[in-house]
């Protein structure tokens, strides 16, 4: 009989309860005991949910109330020094100060501005190749690790209430590692063997609590990693492969390849593979595991919506299942983390494209029906194998996906379309000359706070409680507001703010061909920031502008320049659920060549400075850098496609965040964007390390303005990190700016903070 599992379930909540429990409890709305209890009350939902799927392991301490690599730096008692600020180092304020600067508003704190209940929050990075951030590790010559599984051991023993068969899950110590950083001259995988100490305590706990099975992810063994790495592997599992409990190593995200054999031939009980990504490792695996261990094989996309292929998967792993029989365990792809939770939510979405749909519910629902398949017969579940296949076709031959026109546009491409007229040297001089801007330049990176007056207007629009001539007068309204605001501030490029907009990404897809949306199909970004991301299932087109209209009136408001506001096609293509029936590199051209229209009509609306963001350039890049090339080529020249038809006096900017940039930096400057604007707060300016060796020819803004925390920086900060990057960049291609857009943020915290900003910018000019 094959087995039922899953490797992690999303924890927000369907109506995004944590989201607002814990954005309660940093107002001070909320005591701790209650967002504790809306935390229990969300796990036990979740595994209410998981119940009538016939699972053989139920799975514990996928549960986060921030971040599950920062809660793995709690659990083996890794906290920065600067974050103790209570009694007890495992205290939930330690762990906001860690996740976001501060656990409480500034008035919950000691002291009116807070400093006592303030810290600088732990540099956030991307999750492998996904749009989940997770907090960096810190570790230093005085690291140590001590044993805290009190928040692992009660979601355990809450779930063992309600089911024996528990599996907990915990990140490998080698990826922990190798997640983390250095913050001083020492060498990370020196800390293994006392980490080794606090795992083997960890594993003999969970053994006394009557736990048999240990998910341990490892996903390090899906990147290439040298051989030290490898070698930290096999010590730690020929160590940890002793205890009691037996452990199930877990990849994702790909294929094992060099690294395979290595895993299999881990002292460990059973290694799952992601058979979505690697499905040709699946006889290698079998070879080299033998007869003793378990494979573990994820089979249903737990990173994309699509619905599985029922009688193809079967087909597949009907001859497995011959061979393996109970040593076959099936289960998603990777944690669900990266989907919405339940497609029954969405009422109103179009039926046709929800039939070609699985959320998180529906695909353990999916892996049901495929293990009574392989365990009672086909005869069990006919009845729906059926209607996945018709579902399966109707999506396959459907005339709204495919539209010859646009496919022929895309075969039409040519190199011209991105290449500018003049080199930046040339452009630079001429685009100083138009603009007249002064040295060290201030702007933001786009959005301003998307207040409740803002989010209610959007919903009477969207109630059909007032009309468009009502919603428009009230946008521009916002607009102005937020244009006096930044002229009074003294910036000097000015942005609209971006009050229409529901999210950087969804507000263009629904101006697109191409795209569905959902009501409720939320998935988590960081600690409480959700997004709902747009479908995208057809080829893509533009009916009309998107953006011209408001960028046209916020420009007549002021003699500043107002930056155009747009969000390139990497970024839309990576920040959707994309079709995955044809390649990336055609859905991503579609995309540049409709947002390419976009940027010819701001201009010739006289809007000079546009901004194409590509916040998401990186995410996508090949977890194997032996394949990053043939990405970059196609993402590279989807953004040229898009920026490059402008007059050379127009300037592009491009913004990125929280991303580790630095080794595609020489593929950033073949974007050829006048200005990028990058995230270097959270690491220090660590991040421009690499201009020490790249001579860089654009104009840059390293933020300097942190605007994940809610603390507000001071004058002699920024003024110390623009120098840091003064060292590496010459001053006058610096621009002095916050790391990312400041929707999420309130205005109480954005004045003061951009203030202090344009200050330390007026320092900058005065030395």
């Amino acid at each position: 009989m094959a087995k039922l599992h899953h490797l992690g379930f999303p924890r927000i909540g369907n109506k995004r309860q944590l989201k607002f429990a814990l954005e309660k409890f940093w107002g001070g709305e909320l005591s701790e005991q209650q967002l504790q209890t809306t935390a229990a009350d969300l796990r036990q939902q979740n595994w209410r949910d998981q119940q009538d799927l016939a699972l053989d392991l139920y799975t514990a301490g996928d549960f986060s109330l921030y971040d599950q690599v920062l809660d793995a730096s709690f659990l083996v008692g890794n906290i920065p020094q600067r974050a103790k600020q209570s009694g007890q180092d495992n205290s939930l304020d330690n762990y906001f100060r860690v996740a976001r600067g501060r656990s409480q508003s500034q008035e919950c704190c000691a002291g009116s501005h807070g400093h006592s209940g303030e810290s600088q929050a732990g540099e956030m990075t991307k999750w492998f190749n996904t749009n989940y951030h997770y907090i960096v590790p810190e570790f230093d010559a005085q690291t140590t690790f001590s044993l805290n599984a009190e928040q692992l051991l009660l979601q355990i023993e809450e779930l063992q209430q309600i089911n024996k068969n528990v599996k907990p899950v915990i990140i490998g110590p080698v990826t922990y590692l190798w997640l983390g950083k250095e913050k001083d001259d020492s060498q990370k995988l020196a800390l293994l063997p006392k980490l080794l100490e606090v795992y083997s305590e960890l594993l003999a706990l969970l053994a006394e609590k009557n736990i048999t099975w240990v998910q341990i992810d490892e996903p390090v063994l899906v990147l290439e990693i040298p051989t030290q790495w490898q070698e930290a592997l096999q010590s730690s599992y020929n160590k940890l492969g002793q205890s009691k409990v037996k452990l199930l190593l877990t990849t994702y995200f790909g294929e094992l390849k060099n690294n395979l054999k290595l895993a299999c031939e881990l002292p460990v009980a059973g290694l799952h593979l992601d058979a979505v990504n690697a499905p040709h490792e699946i006889d290698l695996a079998i070879a080299y595991l033998g007869t003793d261990k378990i494979l573990s094989l994820g089979i249903i996309n737990a990173c994309n919506i699509w619905k599985t292929d029922l009688n193809q998967t079967l087909n597949q792993l009907l001859p497995i299942h011959q061979k393996l029989q109970d040593k076959l365990w099936l289960a998603p792809s990777s944690s669900l983390l990266h989907v919405p939770i339940d497609l029954d939510n969405e009422q109103k979405l179009d039926y046709e494209v929800k039939s070609w749909l699985a959320f998180a519910v529906q695909k353990l629902q999916e892996l049901s029906l495929i293990g009574r398949a392989l365990n009672e017969g086909l005869a069990s579940v006919e009845a729906a194998f059926t209607y996945n296949k018709l579902c399966i076709e109707s999506r396959r031959q459907s005339q709204r996906v495919h539209k010859q026109n646009i496919k022929s546009k895309v075969l039409n491409i040519t190199p011209e379309l991105g290449q500018r007229k003049q080199n930046i040297t040339q452009r630079e001089a001429l685009q100083q000359s138009y603009l007249n801007l002064p040295s060290y330049p201030t702007t933001t990176i786009g959005s301003f706070p998307q207040t409740s007056d803002i989010r209610q207007l959007r919903q009477a629009k969207r109630l059909g409680d007032i009309n468009e001539e009502q919603y428009k007068k009230s946008i521009k309204e916002s607009i102005k507001f937020c244009i006096n605001e930044q002229d009074e501030l003294g910036l000097d490029v000015l942005v609209h703010g971006e009050a229409e907009r529901n999210d950087m990404v969804e507000y263009f897809g629904e101006l697109l061909d191409g795209f569905v949306f959902t009501q409720f199909a939320w998935v988590q970004s960081y600690g409480s920031r959700c997004v709902k991301p747009p479908i995208l299932f057809g080829d893509v087109s533009r009916p009309k502008a998107m953006t011209v209209e408001w960028s046209s009136y916020a420009q007549s408001l002021t003699e500043k320049k107002v930056k155009g506001m747009l969000t390139g096609p990497v970024t839309i293509l990576n920040w959707s659920f994309v079709r995955d029936d044809q390649p990336l590199k055609t859905t991503c051209m579609q995309i540049a060549l409709a947002i390419r229209e976009e940027v010819l009509d701001l201009e010739k609306a006289g809007i000079n400075i546009i901004q194409i963001d590509e916040a998401a350039l990186r995410e996508k890049l090949p977890l194997r850098r032996s394949q990053w090339q043939q990405y970059l080529n196609w993402a590279i020249s989807a953004f040229r496609v898009c920026a490059n038809g402008v007059d050379d006096k127009t300037q592009i900017h491009t913004h990125m965040c929280y991303s580790e940039f630095n080794d595609i930096i020489k593929a950033i400057a073949q974007m050829d964007a006048d200005v990028i604007t990058i995230e270097t707060s959270r690491s220090d300016m660590e991040l421009l390390d690499v201009f020490e060796e790249f001579s860089y020819p654009n104009g840059i803004g390293p933020g300097v303005y942190d605007i994940h925390s809610p603390n507000i920086p001071d004058v002699e900060r920024m003024v110390s990190l623009m120098k840091k990057a003064a060292l590496r960049i010459p001053a006058e291609q610096l621009w002095v700016n916050p790391d990312c857009g400041l929707k999420t943020r309130r205005w109480e915290e954005v004045k003061p903070a951009l203030l202090n900003m344009v200050t330390a910018a007026k320092k900058l000019r005065a030395s």
